[in-house]
């Protein structure tokens, strides 16, 4: 419905390697961004452990939202504020709210112990995976919670709450403590059949049950913002927690569920909105993660390695793309060749972290009795081709395993303006690709804060008036 008078709503993005707030104005159907702070990001090492600058964070966040305000039109006010940040780090805080544990950052190593024990079970993993419809990965927050119960105990008396990133600076934004439903939907700890924790999970990690709140669903309002004077007033959303559930909502679907959805930058995450899990053993071989949608549903995906083989092999050439100018210089030159005689398995474990991604493309080539590119448009074209068929691998996997047809592939992120993938996957796949200039995850935060204030009815009316502004060009197969 048009809004007589504009909205004006604050976007708190975070990344694991920056962060920034956005300005959101709706005003006649039509959302405007202006991004008022940004700033970096990175966990900090100490004695062999990694943490989260938390404290600083906070300060990044408190003078992101005084900018918003300054940024605002002459007596316009911020209607409201959403938070959403990567998945699984969390923060144990005792009932007045106090910080009662250092905040781990999820690439730290001390999980490792217990991926493998949970590895080595085969019924333990089938056991929580039927549970959670998570796959045991390292950095889920359920192996986390358990590293720190086991090396503190101590801290089962310290600690009443978890709350995760999302959730904590949502309680320090309004006073009030709650879990968000997307954000824990990442943990390995919610029951895969309702909204509620898993005390099969809980149990197993042994992680006190009373530490969690049943999460509130996205598009609940939290109360009013506290402690920061410019912002008397302004309402706390707990929008979609998790920034890829945000990136996903951002996406112009079609109502009938027949679209996939890809967010490629280093990793291609590949996935879809069900109302349904999708599990079983096919499932958990595959690593299917059935994450939640912030309305209670499903966005089962998987993890496809990315664009990480294309930044691996630009280190390894000094002709490598410095400009914009370059890289399209680049990207024509590898659509000029022609197509590699055979792909990169792009599941080989060799491309997780190589100290040179060319000689481990190489040997993989050469194993196989593949021709060795023989410069970087080589590579580039190689890479895209092979990542175009682990894509639609991926939706092979997802048709079979849900008795669905996609028909378009939605692409947001770095890779959505690489026409030489996006081609690719549409060629292998065999249905269009429809590539997005989107900012994902600001967008679906403020469209989850315009549904809480009713501006709009619901995510697919947000996305009926937001699609047709985006700039978006369509990639049709070419066999």
């Amino acid at each position: 419905m048009p809004s007589a008078q504009p909205l004006h709503l604050a976007a708190i993005d975070l990344g694991a390697t920056s962060g920034r707030v956005i300005l959101g104005t709706w005003k006649n159907s039509r959302l405007s961004l202006q991004e008022v702070h940004r700033f970096p990001n990175a966990f900090q090492s100490i004695g062999g452990h990694d943490y989260w600058n938390i404290a600083g964070l906070w300060n990044e966040i408190q003078a992101g939202l005084r900018a918003a305000v300054a940024a605002l039109p002459k007596g316009a006010t911020l209607a409201s504020v959403g938070v959403d940040t990567w998945g699984v780090d969390h923060v144990l805080v005792n009932d007045a709210g106090r910080l009662v544990f250092p905040v781990h950052a999820y690439r730290d190593a001390r999980t490792q112990p217990g991926l493998k024990r949970l590895g080595d079970t085969r019924a333990a993993l089938e056991r929580i995976y039927a549970a959670t419809g998570i796959p045991a990965v390292f950095y889920n927050a359920s192996l986390q919670l358990e590293e720190t119960v086991a090396s503190c105990p101590a801290i089962t008396d310290l600690a009443t709450r978890c709350l995760f990133l999302p959730d904590y600076f949502n309680f320090l934004l309004s006073g009030r403590m709650a879990n968000e439903l997307t954000i824990a939907s990442t943990t390995q700890l919610l029951d895969v059949h309702s909204t509620d924790w898993s005390r099969a999970a809980l149990d197993h990690f042994r992680v006190p049950a009373q530490w969690f709140a049943k999460p509130v669903l996205a598009g609940t309002k939290l109360g009013k913002v506290r402690d920061i004077p410019a912002l008397a007033g302004t309402q706390v959303v707990a929008v979609p927690g998790h920034d890829t559930a945000c990136a996903y909502d951002a996406m112009p679907a079609s109502p009938g569920g027949t679209d996939l959805f890809l967010s490629s930058g280093t990793w291609s995450l590949v996935g879809f909105e069900s109302d349904q899990p999708v599990l079983g053993p096919e499932a958990l071989s595959a690593r299917i993660s059935n994450e939640r949608i912030g309305d209670g549903r499903y966005r089962p995906l998987t993890n496809v390695i990315g664009l990480w083989l294309l930044e691996g092999i630009m280190k390894e050439f000094a002709s490598r793309p410095k400009s914009d100018a370059d890289w399209t210089r680049l990207i024509a030159d590898a659509e000029k060749l022609p197509a590699p005689a055979g792909l990169l398995d792009v599941t080989d474990p060799a491309f997780t972290n190589p100290k040179s991604m060319k000689a481990a493309i190489d040997a993989q080539l050469k194993k196989r009795r593949l021709a060795i590119p023989r410069n970087l448009a080589g590579y580039t074209r190689l890479i895209c081709d092979s990542l175009g068929q682990g894509h639609a691998d991926a939706k092979a996997a997802f048709e079979k395993m849900s008795g669905r047809t996609f028909k378009r592939i939605l692409i947001v992120g770095g890779g959505s303006k690489n026409r030489l993938l996006c081609q690719a996957t549409a060629d292998a796949s065999g249905v269009p690709v429809v590539s997005f200039a989107l900012e994902g995850a600001a967008v679906g935060n403020l469209a989850s804060q315009l549904v809480a204030l009713k501006a709009v009815k619901n995510t697919a009316a947000f996305r009926a008036l937001f699609g047709p502004t985006l700039k978006q060009t369509t990639y049709t197969p070419r066999r």
